[in-house]
């Protein structure tokens, strides 16, 4: 996985995306779901190219269900983005055009 790409899981989330200042994008997923490793990367090179711009997380439900449970995470992938630890965009399933929604996101 890339250095770009910060892990999170039910104890590191409040550190790493509730409190962050600025943009996180979070990738909810599983080690044995196909979607969410044909989505793997796609997310890698967001991580390279909005480097700066956007903080690039993945967190496992595997690993906790706290924080899942909280956001209501149903299906996997989920991505959720963050902006100063306010949820401001969601969309679920391996979605082709990432970075352009990101974008879209990001820059309003």
């Amino acid at each position: 996985m890339s250095d770009d790409i910060t892990l999170v899981n039910d104890q590191s989330f409040k550190s790493e995306v509730a409190d962050y200042k600025g943009f996180v994008l979070v990738d909810f997923w599983a080690e044995w779901c196909g979607p969410c490793k044909s989505l793997m990367p796609r997310i890698e090179r967001l991580a390279k190219d909005k480097r700066g711009k956007i903080k690039i997380c993945k967190f496992d439900i595997d690993e906790g269900t706290e924080v899942p449970g909280k956001y209501g995470i149903q299906s996997i992938p989920t991505l959720i983005i963050f902006q100063d630890g306010k949820e401001i965009a969601r969309k679920i399933g391996a979605i082709n055009s990432l970075s352009d929604w990101v974008d879209s996101e990001i820059s309003q």
